[in-house]
């Protein structure tokens, strides 16, 4: 199988699969409800996930912006074609799906303007711009491959935080952001991602790195304070009420520079996210 397949593969993989830390904290959120039409949307959501893996359909209707974060070690090397074999496997993962026709067609003002209607063909759903991070393995290549639906992406803020030499401060700012976009959500339990660093791009790269690379089964004391902060809100699986509005958060803290601000970027995942598949090369 080259890498086009295996790409192809990965992007199925993402779109209908539910990864393990998640199934267990969904079910253990099952057991844990006390509140009945909470505890009923839980089981719906956990039978949908169910039905999409055994038949390999989409987790969610809105299939998503592919996303793609390369993990390169010192001895490792890639090359343009191989980049180009990434963006062919994507187009064929996206039709073999099938995704759902989203590509917007025209020039870049009647893109914006979605004035010349969109593409039929689910493959010209282009992915974001990859990104590349450095990894102490020097032999490791890894591929990931994250699928971004549009409602989180409304709810999402990137901005700046006057930190007032306080972690707390930056933390409750970016809990009171996830509270007020979780209420307008909709698609809840979420997994909420914060990045923090030193511009927009950095703290949105953070925040897309904290999804690759969090594990619910291992979260840190910072994100299981938020979980609880949040889990407090009542607002609950589908906005139904109870104590699930989120089965975990994903944080991950960059470089920063002397400065009173710090610049975060929140993003309130629906209830099928993350969507993510990783390739080992």
């Amino acid at each position: 199988m080259d890498i086009i397949d295996k790409v192809s593969d990965s992007i199925i993989k993402a779109s209908t699969t539910l990864s393990d830390d998640k199934r267990n904290a969904l079910k253990l959120a099952i057991k844990n409800e006390n509140n009945e039409n909470a505890s009923w949307a839980l089981t719906q959501i956990l039978k949908n996930y169910e039905a999409a893996e055994k038949t390999k359909f989409p987790l969610c209707d809105d299939t998503g912006i592919p996303h793609v974060v390369i993990e390169i070690g010192s001895q490792r090397e890639i090359t343009s074609d191989f980049m180009e074999q990434i963006n062919e496997g994507i187009y064929q993962g996206l039709n073999k799906l099938p995704a759902r026709p989203m590509a917007v067609k025209g020039s870049g003002i009647e893109k914006v303007e979605q004035s010349q209607g969109l593409y039929d063909d689910p493959g010209l759903m282009k992915p974001a711009s990859f990104l590349i991070d450095n990894v102490d393995a020097p032999d490791k290549l890894n591929v990931h491959f994250l699928l971004q639906g549009g409602g989180p992406e409304i709810r999402a803020k990137t901005y700046r935080v006057y930190h007032k030499r306080s972690f707390d401060v930056v933390i409750g700012q970016a809990i009171n952001w996830l509270e007020d976009s979780l209420k307008l959500l909709g698609c809840t339990p979420s997994i909420p991602s914060i990045g923090i660093g030193r511009t927009h791009y950095e703290a949105s790269s953070l925040m897309l790195k904290s999804m690759i690379y969090g594990n619910l089964n291992n979260m840190s004391d910072e994100e299981k304070f938020v979980s609880e902060k949040l889990n407090q809100t009542n607002i609950g699986p589908l906005g139904f009420g109870g104590n699930t509005t989120v089965l975990g958060t994903f944080i991950k803290i960059g470089n920063q520079r002397a400065s009173g601000v710090r610049i975060v970027s929140v993003r309130p995942s629906c209830f099928v996210e993350p969507r993510k598949a990783t390739l080992r090369l």
